[in-house]
């Protein structure tokens, strides 16, 4: 039963996971606070894009798509441009982890 069982990479990789991800928002909260939407939007999506777990990159590059196709037809550049951004991080989520 213990080998089914997941474990974590080491004890405590979980929770310095989250304090990671919380540390790169805000990290990008006060860099793009100083940038025009659009491209503030992009690095936003895309830098968090990058903590996806490769399981669920076909969701959120449908969600990217989706975000893409709203903004640009909402004229809301940081939508826009962020669901850009969303799915090249996708993109390379999945090439990074094909097996």
């Amino acid at each position: 039963m213990e080998a089914d069982a997941r474990k974590e990479p080491f004890p405590g990789a979980y929770y310095a996971g989250l304090f990671v991800t919380i540390a790169v928002l805000l990290l990008l909260v006060v860099i793009t606070s100083a940038m025009p939407p659009g491209p503030a939007g992009a690095l936003f999506a895309f830098a968090l894009g990058l903590t996806v777990s490769p399981r669920y990159v076909p969701w959120f590059a449908l969600l990217g798509i989706f975000a893409a196709i709203m903004g640009f037809a909402g004229r809301e550049p940081m939508v826009a441009w962020g669901g850009l951004g969303l799915l090249a991080s996708q993109v390379l989520v999945y090439y990074w982890n094909r097996k």
